[in-house]
Order: C-alpha cells, then sequence, then structure tokens
C-alpha cells in the first residue's frame, strides 16, 4: 500500500522524553512526499504561505551506502541491507512498504544524513533479497524477527523507526514486540490491514475516484469471482501458468501505483511494467492481505497501542490518500492522543 503527501516538522521531537546524550541536537527527518517509491509531493502556494518556517518540503540530498551487505534470517530467507549517512549518527530503520515493494535509493532522502545513520532492508522476497517474490515463511511475525536480527547484526543498542503504508504496520508491530528497543516512531499513510481498509481499495470504495484505473483491475476478473477480489487474484498470482501469474501481477500493481498520488506518477506507474517488481509486489502483498496480515485480530494494532503510548511518536496523514485512507490515520489518533498527529 502507498502512502501520499507527508509534512513534518522533526525539530520538535525528542525520544522517550529524553534526546541521547551522545547527540547535541534532536533528531531530524524530513519525510515529505511519497508513494511505494518516494518521490515527489504536491503542495500549493497557500499552503507554502502557511507553513512553519521550520518546516523543509524538500529532500535531503542522494547519498551513497558506505556499508552493505546480506544477513541470513532462516535456512530459505536472506535480506538485502545497507547504511549510508553518518556511520556515528542518530540510528533509525527504514520499513518500506508494499509489502513486497523493496527499498529505493530515494528512501535514503527522507533523512539529514548529516545527523542519522540511516538503515534500510528489503523485506523477504522483495528488493534484492532472496528467495525473490517467496511466499513460504514470509509472515508479519517473522519480519519482525528479521527486524530485532538485523539490530542486533547491526550491533545497535536501539533505533528509531520510520515506517509509511504497510511500513507504518509493520512498524507498529515491530514496536508493540520491541518497546525496548524504539527511540521514537514516525508513521507516515496509515494502513492497519482491517478487513474496512482492504474492502476500500479491492472491494470497490477507491474505484469511486479512479474508475478508470479500476476498470482493467476489475475486468481481468471473471463476473462470478468479483466477490472477492483478493480471492480471485491469488488464484492466479500463483498459477501453473506463468503467464497467468505474470499479468495478474502487473495489473494488480499498476492498480495499486496509478492511484499512489494526487497527481499521477508515470514514472512511478511504469515500475508496474517490469515482471520482476511486480511479480514480488502482488505476490507477497497478495498473501498478507488474503491471510489478514497474520494478525490475531482485526484491531490488533489499536488495542495494544498501550504497550507503546510513552513513546515519542508523530503520526502524518495525506487526507487524499486513496491506498490508505485517513480513517485508520483517524482511528489511531483517537487511540492513541499522545501522539503527535498532522494531516
Amino acid at each position: 500500500m502507498s502512502p501520499s503527501l507527508l509534512l513534518l516538522n522533526p525539530a520538535r521531537l525528542s525520544f522517550n522524553g529524553t534526546p541521547s546524550p551522545s547527540f547535541a541536537r534532536p533528531p531530524r527527518i524530513n519525510p515529505i512526499p511519497s508513494s511505494s517509491s518516494p518521490s515527489e509531493g504536491y503542495c500549493s502556494p497557500m499552503d507554502s504561505r502557511k507553513e512553519s518556517p521550520e518546516l523543509n518540503r524538500n529532500l535531503y540530498a542522494a547519498v551513497e551506502p558506505y556499508s552493505s551487505g546480506f544477513l541470513r534470517v532462516s535456512d530459505l530467507h536472506t535480506l538485502y541491507w545497507e547504511q549510508s549517512g553518518n556511520p556515528s549518527g542518530y540510528p533509525v530503520v527504514f520499513l518500506h512498504g508494499g509489502p513486497g515493494a523493496g527499498t529505493s535509493p530515494s528512501n535514503r532522502k527522507f533523512f539529514d544524513p548529516e545527523f542519522y545513520k540511516i538503515i534500510l532492508f528489503d523485506q523477504r522476497g522483495a528488493g534484492k533479497s532472496t528467495p525473490h517474490a517467496c511466499l513460504e515463511e514470509n509472515t508479519t511475525w517473522d519480519l519482525v524477527s528479521d527486524i530485532e536480527k538485523l539490530r542486533e547484526h547491526l550491533n545497535i543498542p536501539e533505533w528509531q523507526v520510520f515506517g509509511g503504508s504497510w511500513g507504518s504496520t509493520l512498524a507498529l508491530a515491530y514496536s508493540q514486540s520491541h518497546p525496548d528497543k524504539v527511540t521514537g516512531i514516525i508513521l507516515r499513510g496509515i494502513f492497519l490491514l482491517r478487513k474496512k481498509e482492504l474492502d476500500w481499495f479491492y472491494e470497490g470504495g477507491a474505484a469511486a475516484i479512479y474508475p478508470d484505473a479500476w476498470e482493467p483491475f476489475r475486468d481481468f476478473i471473471p463476473e462470478d469471482e468479483r466477490y472477492n477480489f483478493i480471492n480471485a487474484y491469488r488464484k492466479r498470482l500463483n498459477s501453473s501458468d506463468a503467464n497467468v501469474k505474470v499479468m495478474a501481477a502487473k495489473i494488480w500493481t499498476t492498480w495499486e501505483l496509478m492511484t499512489a498520488h494526487l497527481i499521477q506518477n508515470e514514472e512511478n506507474i511504469k515500475r508496474g511494467e517490469s515482471d520482476s517488481f511486480s511479480l514480488a509486489f502482488a505476490r507477497i502483498e497478495n498473501h498478507y492481505f488474503f491471510n489478514k496480515g497474520f494478525l490475531p485480530s482485526d484491531s490488533y494494532l489499536l488495542d495494544n497501542v498501550d504497550k507503546i503510548r510513552h513513546i515519542k511518536t508523530v503520526i502524518v496523514q495525506g487526507r487524499y490518500d486513496m491506498c490508505c485512507p485517513m480513517m485508520s490515520a483517524w482511528d489511531l489518533h483517537k487511540a492513541w492522543p499522545e501522539a503527535e498527529f498532522k494531516v
């Protein structure tokens, strides 16, 4: 799933009430616009006039990793990881969306590279992680375990967690499982993986806004199966016919990429033409959604907010986000009023 426009003033952040004594200034981030592949946002001149002078709408300069590698997390799965920015900086882990989208170099640009040690990794089956597009041993709780293994592998005592869209889902699940390892949380484009969110995007809600994008997605499925599109696509994404599998993956992926920006981003939509990207994105995403995120209950992440209520958190939501509708951010805000909430 894909978040939309992000606006945040990171200068107000301190973590767990007490900034790390090893840093003379508060952590700085720059989470502005985004999609499955963060690229550009949209703001009107009027918005610019009203904004705080402290607010930075520009992404940071591109940086290259100073270290990278592969971490074997099970007998089957190996994860790609990288570090960029300041090797002695404040550690932040970036949790990508999808699930299945993988990371991209532009994800590093959210963060001030002089201040942050920026950790990116590709989740199971995504990006450079292997095996590609693999659904076996691939659940939310496997990923939560992987994040901890990566933290330990990199010898990081604790870190800030940054996640958008599906990344916000995973950020909540990880933080609720390991609150003692989290110094602060940034959530953007909130997705709680509840039935009403899945129904909104895959059963006709968002189609009311994007009928032109919806019809190819709908028409690929025979009429007698259109009562449950997630299940119908699951059959085809796991077909023994490679051509059917690839076609289903491209159509599933394109539907999401066409709705990911307020102003459609043609460059981003073209990513759906890649067999490799689409197979991982569509198969893994559908796998998670069919299994309801492997969460014990529909409201699990909301029900467990008390475990992280004390952690300094900022929730950022684009009001017109079609993939991650604002109702989820609003519900999280009501359950967690202590967290800073920005629309």
